[in-house]
């Protein structure tokens, strides 16, 4: 009798543990947008507006949903949530290119969808367009560009393409830079700059205007301190020379004191 009992205890001591580590919920639902069942690449361009329309499939019961921009979570309208939800992104600019939206079940938030914006738009160019440089000095002319798909760069001086001279141009290039530095500026450097982009969708231009002052003579230190000097041993000479008479002065300062009755 108590080793029935003690099987019958160790049966419901197993059950236990199958129940605790059963998953509290399962679901069986599948998460749309625009139809597609698979996380995907919305190709889109500047200045469009694009609607996101998520749908739940195979759910047993109404289920919630959650928008999330990056990290962000989406402000949604009531009627907006249950079942069915979709978010409209306006406006689009060159911002919103490689941002996320993604689409999720609120009771399991492991069942999401997400979708990657691909914005699309010409060069746009940028920089300090005035520029001065001093003989044999240095000088940067930086011309930020942002583009997709991503620009070819050239530079060009007063209508002309850019003839590169080894240890006086380099050019440096990243996805949202084009830079030329001109070492040992000479007066021949002064003029006009030209930053081309051209992408498939559009050529674009910026102008930089270089101007070169002559070169500042340098300051003689040597002879400043020179002078300096010249004129500190003066003072002290010109004084040495007077301690006499500077010294009878101070004594006859003195002498109506030193009269003075006790």
């Amino acid at each position: 009798m108590a080793w029935k009992s003690r099987s019958l205890f160790q049966m419901c001591r197993f059950l236990l543990v199958v129940i605790l580590f059963l998953p509290s919920k399962t679901t069986g639902s599948v998460l749309t947008v625009n139809g597609r069942t698979e996380n995907y690449i919305l190709d889109t361009q500047r200045g469009f507006e694009e609607s996101l329309e998520c749908a739940v499939h195979g759910h047993t019961s109404d289920e919630e949903l959650l928008w999330y921009r990056e990290e962000g979570r989406v402000a949604l309208k009531s009627g907006n949530k249950v079942n069915a939800s979709s978010v409209c992104v306006s406006s689009i600019s060159e911002n919103d290119n490689g941002v996320s939206f993604t689409c999720k079940l609120q009771s399991d938030q492991t069942v999401s969808i997400s979708v990657v914006l691909n914005v699309t738009y010409p060069p746009l160019l940028s920089g300090d367009n005035f520029q001065t440089a001093e003989e044999d000095g240095y000088v940067n002319l930086v011309c930020n560009v942002k583009s997709n798909p991503q620009a070819h760069m050239i530079w060009h001086k007063n209508n002309s393409i850019l003839i590169l001279e080894k240890d006086h141009h380099q050019i440096y290039q990243t996805r949202e830079s084009f830079q030329l530095s001109i070492t040992k500026v000479r007066k021949s450097d002064h003029g006009t700059y030209s930053c081309i982009a051209s992408s498939p969708l559009k050529m674009e231009t910026m102008d930089f205007q270089l101007a070169v002052r002559d070169k500042t003579a340098p300051i003689p230190i040597e002879a400043i301190i020179a002078a300096c000097v010249v004129v500190f041993l003066t003072l002290c000479f010109g004084l040495f020379a007077r301690r006499e008479r500077i010294m009878k002065l101070c004594i006859k300062k003195r002498d109506p004191d030193m009269d003075t009755a006790l």
